[in-house]
């Protein structure tokens, strides 16, 4: 009877080690990965930002957020990761995999047999200044040329490329004001966030039900 006794209290002992082992050892990285995924939606911006994203590429918003955490990207390479998969029709981590090997974002375009004029958009401008006036120099000659020759987009022109033609069809508005912008040294998440606040003045507060309207004396029931 004694020995029954031990040996439940010794399994009672062992199960609670057990679970106190997996909490030590699990709540930490439960707790740090909270943190991470707090840390990139706790700016409405960023995650206007994400959003906007989601949309235009019509992918899950958590798969945005966790591609971000996962791979460390920076907030302006993820709308390139998802343009580069579509284009290619591969998926996302196709794109990493290469980038994580070393590749340039020019690299993978041509990895892909894609067309570099696939990141650019038409303007209206005459004379771009920086960042757009050196990519869009290349592409007036490509257009001339009918061929990219020895010419290569840095991954900053393909970034900023990218990103315009992402903002500006999502949020339907002029290319030439996120160029205006960006421009000014404004980042992609301001930007996209500035033109989301424009619109949300532009549209108004909601109106509410309307009332019905009154009788009148001469009104016939």
């Amino acid at each position: 009877m004694k020995r029954n006794r031990a040996i439940r209290a010794n399994g009672v002992f062992t199960s609670v080690a057990f679970l106190i082992l997996f909490i030590t050892l699990v709540t930490p990285c439960l707790q740090a990965q909270n943190i991470n995924l707090g840390l990139s939606l706790t700016d409405g911006k960023i995650r206007n930002f994400y959003f906007s994203i989601s949309s235009y590429f019509n992918v899950p918003e958590p798969r945005v957020v966790e591609i971000r955490e996962r791979y460390r990207l920076a907030d302006d390479e993820l709308p390139v990761v998802f343009f580069l998969a579509t284009q290619a029709r591969v998926e996302p981590a196709a794109i990493i995999e290469l980038r994580l090997r070393g590749l340039s974002w020019w690299d993978i375009t041509l990895h892909f047999g894609l067309n570099p004029e696939i990141f650019f958009v038409p303007v209206n401008v005459v004379k771009i200044g920086p960042p757009y006036g050196k990519a869009f120099g290349f592409y007036r000659q490509y257009r001339e040329r009918k061929t990219w020759g020895p010419v290569v987009l840095a991954d900053a022109d393909i970034i900023n490329l990218v990103n315009l033609k992402f903002i500006s069809e999502y949020q339907k508005i002029s290319p030439e004001k996120v160029i205006e912008m960006r421009a000014k040294g404004h980042h992609f998440v301001d930007i996209n966030e500035t033109i989301v606040q424009e619109k949300r003045k532009a549209k108004g507060p909601e109106e509410g039900p309307k009332a019905k309207p009154k009788k009148g004396k001469g009104h016939k029931k």
